[in-house]
């Protein structure tokens, strides 16, 4: 379980501890600039050459940065694609509430492909009130990417995430089932991008492949991107499970011998409630969030993702499936 860390340096002579997140870093800055450039130019390339992209979009810190950076490729314009929600029906309420207010200010429409009409119409299997349905999500979003005839698709994944992430090109192809094979892909040297797809395929774009949970946090700090307010510290009850950080709710209820305890806590990563463990955290802010990464050995998903936990080729299995 990931705990509250020491944030600052050594105090020295002054006989004050300087945090770390506030050290002037020129080399960060430009890495930032640099980054932000090559995202913004993967998701021009990707809207010029493809006749129908859309963005996958979670309310996730991740696809909040995807969704700023598309705004910034296309000003004084608008966003010329949709961005798409699957909705396991499992999400935290705060997170619905802050996606439909960040698509109506950016004025993008939204697309929602839920896993409950999924199960509804007996697409996937109903794993129960408190199952994990984020298994589920790949057939919702093949069936929508077909229905819609979306024939590329922007994720928010990052190669420092899983070990099957970093096998990931900046456009990886799905063949006509939606599937990846990663012994199949094009090469991508001097930073040329083939978006070209027969008809039924379809690519997936990560603008954000190289860059870091870090990076990800300097950005939102300095340019203050708004997220979730789960991702800054509150407090919340919860139940230690796996030694995981689970809240409580209709999806999480206390297990027969689980103790219900409030504690402050903050989100890495958002997803299914029955999955998405909280870690202890005081930092309100960005910048306090971006001092306790610097000092993380561990990635989000590690940390705080049951789903990930079922073998260490979890994400890959769910990725040539045709997972995010």
């Amino acid at each position: 379980m990931i705990s509250a860390i020491d944030l600052t340096h050594d105090a020295g002579q002054s006989g004050r501890a300087e945090p770390l997140h506030r050290r002037h870093d020129r080399a960060a800055d430009q890495r930032l600039a640099e980054l932000e450039a090559h995202a913004i130019f993967v998701i021009r390339e990707v809207a010029a050459e493809c006749e129908r992209p859309v963005l996958l979009f979670s309310g996730g810190k991740d696809s909040v940065v995807m969704l700023h950076l598309a705004r910034l490729a296309f000003e004084p314009g608008v966003i010329p694609f949709p961005v798409m929600h699957v909705d396991t029906g499992h999400n935290f309420p705060e997170v619905i509430e802050f996606r439909d207010a960040l698509v109506a200010e950016f004025g993008v429409r939204l697309v929602v492909a839920g896993v409950q009409d999924a199960i509804d119409q007996g697409r996937v299997p109903d794993p129960g009130p408190t199952g994990s349905r984020n298994r589920l999500q790949t057939e919702p979003l093949l069936h929508e990417i077909n229905r819609s005839s979306f024939d590329a698709a922007f994720g928010g994944a990052r190669r420092d995430e899983d070990k099957a992430r970093a096998k990931e090109r900046v456009l990886s192809f799905r063949d006509a089932f939606g599937q990846w094979d990663p012994k199949n892909q094009r090469p991508e040297l001097w930073r040329l991008y083939n978006a070209r797809v027969r008809p039924g395929e379809h690519l997936r774009a990560f603008p954000l492949s190289d860059w870091t949970e870090l990076d990800i946090w300097r950005y939102i700090a300095v340019n203050d991107v708004d997220l979730p307010a789960m991702y800054y510290s509150h407090r919340r009850e919860v139940v230690e499970r796996d030694g995981m950080l689970l809240a409580t709710g209709p999806f999480t209820p206390p297990a027969a011998g689980e103790l219900a305890f409030e504690e402050t806590v903050r989100y890495r990563t958002v997803g299914d409630m029955t999955c998405t463990g909280a870690v202890r955290s005081p930092a309100t802010d960005a910048w306090g969030v971006l001092a306790e990464i610097e000092q993380s050995r561990i990635t989000e998903r590690g940390a705080t993702r049951a789903d990930d936990r079922f073998s260490e080729a979890a994400m890959e299995d769910r990725k040539r499936e045709g997972y995010f």
